[in-house]
C-alpha cells in the first residue's frame, strides 16, 4: 500500500541534513537540470526570481509567468534559459492563455512551481465575484495546475511545488462563506484560508497524480523581508507582528532574525530536486525539512491537521472544479 499523507500521516522530519539557515546554493550543490523544464509563476520578483536565478544555473530551462512582463525582463537580464510570459493569476483567461501557448509547444514539464501570492490587501473581487487572495493564492494555483496537466503528465517524474505559508494557521478553510459575502472581511483570516486551501489542494492533487509519476509538495518559505509581499500592509499589522514599533520605526533586532531572500527560497529548491522525497508527496515542508504536524503549542510552527483532513481535501477539489468551471480529472 502506498503511503499518503491524509491526516498529517507522513508529517515527520527526515533528517534532510539542512536547516532554516540554508540557502538555495547550498541546496543545489551538485544538481544538475539541464534538459529540464521548469515554469515559475511571480518569477520575475523576491524569492520567484531566486528561485529562477537557481534552476536556470543548474541547466533548467525557465518560463517565468509574471504580471509585469517588463520588470521581469528587467531583473531576469543576462539569465540564460529563461522565457518570460504575460500571466495575471486573478485573471482566469490569462491564465488560460499563458497554459495554451505552453501546450502548444509541445514540451513536457519537469517543474511547476506556484509561487506567485499576495497578502496584506483590503477587500478586492476577481471578476466573478471571488475575495483577490483566495482567487489568486489558490484559485489560479488549482486552474493551472489542472491546464497544464497533460504537460506535467508528460514528464518523466514531474514535481508541483505549491507555495503556502505558516500563515495557513490564520485559518482553515470556510466552505460555508469563502468568499466573505456573509461576514466581515478581516485579511489575514483570508490569506489563512487561502494557504489552508493550497494544503489541501496539494495534499489530493499528489493522491490522485502520483501513479502517474507527479508529486506534489506545499511550502513555507519562512520569514523574509525584502520581498513585495509586504507592498499593501497597513502599518497596524507591520506593528502587529513587530517589525515596527509604536512609532512606526522598522525593529532591527526582528528584521535582521528573518530570512534572507536565498534562504527563503532554499525550501522550494530543495522541493523540486532532491532525491530523497521520490517516495514522499503531499507533505507540508518548512526549514528544508518536513515540518511537524502542529497540534499544540509546543510545536510553533508546522502544519495545522485541519489543513490535511482528507474529507476536507476531497471537499475543495469538488468546490473548486464548479468555482472554476474546470473538471480536473487525472487519468
Amino acid at each position: 500500500m502506498k503511503q499518503q499523507n491524509y491526516g498529517g500521516a507522513l508529517q515527520h522530519p527526515i533528517h534532510s541534513g539542512f536547516s532554516a539557515s540554508s540557502t538555495t546554493h547550498d541546496v543545489m550543490e551538485g544538481v544538475d537540470l539541464s534538459g529540464k523544464i521548469a515554469i515559475v509563476t511571480g518569477g520575475g520578483t523576491g524569492i520567484g526570481l531566486e528561485t529562477v536565478k537557481t534552476l536556470a544555473s543548474a541547466g533548467a530551462t525557465v518560463i517565468v509567468g509574471a504580471r509585469d512582463v517588463n520588470k521581469a525582463t528587467q531583473n531576469l537580464e543576462g539569465i540564460p534559459n529563461v522565457e518570460i510570459e504575460p500571466l495575471d493569476l486573478i485573471d482566469p483567461e490569462s491564465i488560460d492563455r499563458f497554459a495554451d501557448k505552453f501546450l502548444a509547444s509541445g514540451r513536457s514539464l519537469n517543474l511547476l512551481i506556484n509561487n506567485a501570492g499576495i497578502m496584506f490587501v483590503p477587500l478586492r473581487r476577481d471578476a466573478a465575484g471571488n475575495e483577490s487572495q483566495l482567487a489568486t493564492n489558490y484559485l489560479s494555483v488549482f486552474r493551472l495546475t489542472a491546464r497544464l496537466w497533460e504537460a506535467l503528465k508528460k514528464a518523466t517524474g514531474a514535481r508541483v511545488i505549491n507555495l503556502s505559508s505558516l500563515g495557513h494557521q490564520f485559518a482553515p478553510f470556510d466552505f460555508d462563506d469563502p468568499n466573505f459575502e456573509h461576514r466581515s472581511y478581516e485579511t489575514l483570516q483570508a490569506y489563512g484560508q487561502s494557504k489552508t486551501a493550497v494544503n489541501l489542494f496539494t495534499l489530493e492533487l499528489d493522491n490522485r497524480a502520483r501513479d502517474f509519476g507527479v508529486r506534489a509538495y506545499a511550502v513555507h518559505p519562512g520569514n523574509i523581508w525584502g520581498t513585495e509581499l509586504a507592498r499593501e500592509a497597513p502599518i497596524e499589522i507591520l506593528q502587529q507582528f513587530g517589525f515596527y514599533d509604536a512609532a512606526g520605526n522598522p525593529v532591527q533586532a526582528v528584521l535582521d532574525s528573518l530570512k534572507s531572500i536565498p534562504q527563503g527560497a532554499a525550501t522550494t529548491i530543495w522541493a523540486a530536486t532532491s532525491p530523497v522525497l521520490e517516495e514522499l508527496g503531499g507533505v507540508y515542508l518548512e526549514d528544508v525539512e518536513v515540518a511537524e504536524l502542529a497540534v499544540d503549542a509546543s510545536v510553533p510552527n508546522g502544519v495545522k491537521p485541519y489543513s490535511l483532513e482528507v474529507a476536507s481535501a476531497g471537499k475543495l477539489w469538488k468546490w473548486s472544479e464548479f468555482i472554476t468551471g474546470i473538471t480536473f480529472h487525472i487519468a
